[in-house]
C-alpha cells in the first residue's frame, strides 16, 4: 500500500514563501510519475504542476509557471513544492499524487492518478 503525506502548510503573508512536502511510502516510488494539485473552497480540485518518475520532465500550471518549482528526491521518497510570491487566489488545500503510468497528456487529469495525501491547508493572507 503507497502512503502519501504531505506537510509544510500554513499562513503566509502576499508575496511570501512556502515549501510543501510530499513523503511517499513503499520501495517503488522511483517509478511513480507525481503530481500536486489543490482545492479551494467552492470549487474543483486542479492540476498545480508534475514530475515525471526519473524527475527529468516538469509541467505547471500557467497560474503558477515562473513562481512554482516541483522537485523530487528519489532517494529520500519525496517530493517538494517550492511556492514564491505566492498569492491570495494561490489559497487552497494542496495535494499530492501518485501515478503508476499515465501517458504524458493525462499529467494535469486528477483522475489519471492512483494515490493521493490528505491535504495540506496554505492560506495567503493580502
Amino acid at each position: 500500500q503507497v502512503q502519501l503525506v504531505e506537510s509544510g502548510g500554513g499562513l503566509v503573508q502576499t508575496e511570501g514563501s512556502l515549501r510543501l512536502s510530499c513523503a511517499v511510502s513503499g520501495r517503488t516510488f522511483s517509478s511513480y510519475a507525481m503530481g500536486w494539485f489543490r482545492q479551494a473552497p467552492g470549487k474543483e480540485r486542479e492540476f498545480v504542476g508534475y514530475i515525471a518518475a526519473s524527475g527529468g520532465r516538469t509541467y505547471y500550471a500557467d497560474s503558477v509557471k515562473g513562481r512554482f518549482t516541483i522537485s523530487r528526491d528519489n532517494a529520500e521518497n519525496t517530493i517538494y513544492l517550492q511556492m514564491n510570491r505566492l498569492k491570495p487566489e494561490d489559497t487552497a488545500v494542496y495535494y499530492c499524487a501518485a501515478a503508476r503510468g499515465l501517458y504524458l497528456l493525462q499529467y494535469g487529469d486528477p483522475n489519471a492518478y492512483d494515490y493521493w495525501g490528505q491535504g495540506t491547508q496554505v492560506t495567503v493572507s493580502s
